[in-house]
C-alpha cells in the first residue's frame, strides 16, 4: 500500500499460451463480464459495455452483506489487441481504475495483467477499517478470474464456432452456459416466451423459430424439481413442461429437410431412482418413483429426433453445485451457522457435479460426434450426504451439529423430500470421461474451494 493520500494498487499477472490478440478478443466477447464474475459474488449485470467500444458503459448491481450497491464503469483507453481500461463513473469507491493489459511474449504466448488503482471514500480512515477486507476480496476475485480466463482461452483455440439455440436460458445452468458459449465464439440464440421470431410456447405447441441455420440445439427448459412441495399441480407441471417442450422441439427438428446435427437434451440422474450404494451406468434401467418416471418420459419425448437420425444426447445431470442456486445455496446458510444439515441417516449418495463441469461437459459433447444417448453428468467421486455436509462444514471452519430426522423431512416436504433429499443415487462418469472430457473438479473439496472462493 502507498501513502495515506495516494491510490492503493493491485496487480496480477498470468502467463497464457495464446497470443495477446486471442486474449484481447476473448475479453471483448459479449458475456465475458458474466463469465469472469465469481460464483460467490451476488452480481447482476444490467448493461454490459464493450472492450472494443471506447466510451461504452457497463452497469451492474452487487450485494455486499445486506447492502445492494450500484456500479457504473466506462470503457476507455482502448488499444485493440493490447489493452483497455474501466473507470468507475458511479460506485462505492472514491476512484477506481482497472487496466487490462495483454502483453505479447511470442506469437503464441502472452501475459494477462490486471492493474487496479483505487481509493476509498474517506480514504484516510476507511483504508484502516476496510482496507484489508477489500484487498482480500480483490485477490480472491482475480485468482478466480485468471484461472477461468486461462482455461477458457486454451479451450477456445482450435474450436470451430457453432450456431446454437438454447432453451431454459434463465435457469441455473442456462445462466452460466450462455456466457461460456459466447466467449468460446459460438453464436447463441435463446428461445423465450416473450413473442417475436425466437419465441416458443410448449403448452400451446408453438415455435416461431425455424432452426434452419443451427448446428445444434441445447434443450434445458423445465419446471424446477427441487423447489416447493409436490402438489398435484406441481407434479403435473414438472412432467408436462419437460415432455411437451421436448416433444415439440424433436418433432420440429425431425420435420426439417436439413435439421441441426445435434440435440442435447437435459435429463437427470433421478432416472435411476433410489439405488442405495450400487454404481449406476447408462446401461442400467430406470427406477420406479415419480422422478424416474419423469426422466423416462422426458427422454422418450425426443424419440422423433432420434428416429430422424439426429444425434441426440441426454444429459443425466447430478446435483449441480453453485452457490447461486440449487442444493449448495440451500446448505450454505445452515453450514455457516455451524448446524451442518445432514438429511436423515446421511448414508444416501449424492452424485454431485460443479456447475463449471456441467457447462464444460455440455460444450464438450457438442463436439463429441460419436457420443449418443444418455450420458451421466456427475463427478467421478460421489459422496454420501453426511460426507457432503462434513466437507462443506470443514472448509468453512464450522462444526456440523444438526441432523434432520427422515420423518420430519417427509412431514415437511412430502414426496419431494423422500425422492430428492433422502434418495440415494450413485452414478458412474466413465462414459463422459471415455469420450475425452477431463473434469476440472473431481473431488468435492476442490469444487467447493473454487465455487466459494476459498483460496
Amino acid at each position: 500500500m502507498d501513502g495515506p493520500h495516494r491510490h492503493l494498487i493491485f496487480t496480477r499477472r498470468t502467463r497464457c499460451p495464446v497470443s495477446a490478440t486471442a486474449l484481447y478478443d476473448w475479453h471483448a466477447t459479449p458475456g465475458a463480464l458474466q463469465r469472469l464474475t465469481p460464483p460467490w459474488e451476488e452480481v447482476e449485470v444490467i448493461e454490459e459495455g464493450s472492450a472494443v467500444t471506447d466510451g461504452s458503459f457497463t452497469t451492474f448491481r452487487m450485494k455486499i452483506g445486506p447492502l445492494t450497491i450500484p456500479w457504473t464503469a466506462r470503457h476507455c483507453d482502448i488499444i485493440p489487441g493490447r489493452q483497455f481500461a474501466d473507470v468507475q463513473v458511479w460506485g462505492p469507491f472514491s476512484s477506481w481504475r482497472h487496466e487490462h493489459h495483454f502483453i505479447p511474449e511470442t506469437d503464441s504466448s502472452s501475459f494477462l495483467e490486471d492493474r487496479i488503482q483505487y481509493r476509498f471514500r474517506f480514504h484516510f480512515i476507511s483504508r484502516f477499517i476496510i482496507g484489508r477486507y477489500i484487498r482480500n476480496k480483490i485477490e480472491r476475485m482475480f485468482e478466480y478470474r485468471h484461472r477461468v480466463t486461462l482455461d477458457d482461452v486454451i479451450l477456445r483455440q482450435g474450436r470451430r464456432p457453432l450456431r446454437i439455440t438454447v432453451t431454459g436460458a434463465s435457469g441455473l445452468i442456462g445462466r452460466s452456459l450462455l456466457p461460456f458459449l459466447r466467449t468460446q465464439g459460438h453464436r447463441v440464440t435463446v428461445l423465450t416466451r416473450g413473442g417475436g421470431d425466437t419465441s416458443w410456447d410448449p403448452r400451446r405447441g408453438i415455435i416461431a423459430y425455424d432452426f434452419s441455420d443451427d448446428d445444434a440445439v441445447i434443450h434445458l427448459a423445465g419446471e424446477p424439481i427441487g423447489e416447493g412441495t409436490w402438489t398435484k399441480n406441481k407434479m403435473k407441471a414438472i412432467i408436462e413442461s419437460r415432455v411437451k417442450g421436448t416433444r415439440l422441439i424433436a418433432e420440429r427438428l425431425a420435420a426439417m429437410e436439413k435439421p441441426p446435427s445435434t440435440l442435447i437434451c437435459a435429463s437427470a440422474v433421478g432416472f435411476y431412482g433410489n439405488r442405495g450404494g450400487a454404481l449406476m451406468t447408462e446401461e442400467d434401467g430406470h427406477g420406479s418413483d415419480f422422478i424416474s418416471g419423469v426422466c423416462r418420459a422426458w427422454e422418450a419425448a425426443a424419440g422423433p429426433a432420434v428416429d430422424r437420425g439426429i444425434r441426440v444426447v441426454f444429459l443425466r445431470i447430478g446435483v449441480a453445485l453453485h452457490p447461486g442456486g440449487g442444493a449448495l445455496k440451500r446448505y450454505l446458510p445452515v453450514a455457516r451457522l455451524g448446524l451442518g444439515g445432514t438429511m436423515g441417516s446421511g448414508e444416501q449418495y449424492i452424485s454431485w457435479i460443479s456447475l463449471e463441469d456441467v457447462i464444460g461437459a455440455i460444450e464438450h459433447l457438442l463436439f463429441a460426434g460419436t457420443v449418443r444417448g444418455p450420458v451421466n453428468l456427475a463427478a467421478p467421486e460421489p459422496v454420501t450426504n453426511a460426507g457432503f455436509v462434513r466437507t462443506l462444514a470443514g472448509l468453512l471452519g464450522r462444526p456440523a451439529l444438526l441432523t434432520v430426522p427422515a420423518p420430519l423431512i417427509r412431514l415437511i416436504y412430502g414426496r419431494m423430500g423422500k425422492e430428492v433429499l433422502l434418495s440415494s443415487t450413485r452414478v458412474s462418469s466413465k462414459k463422459l470421461v471415455d469420450s475425452g472430457y477431463r473434469f476440472k473438479h473431481e473431488k468435492l473439496a476442490d469444487a467447493l474451494h473454487f465455487l466459494l472462493g476459498l483460496y
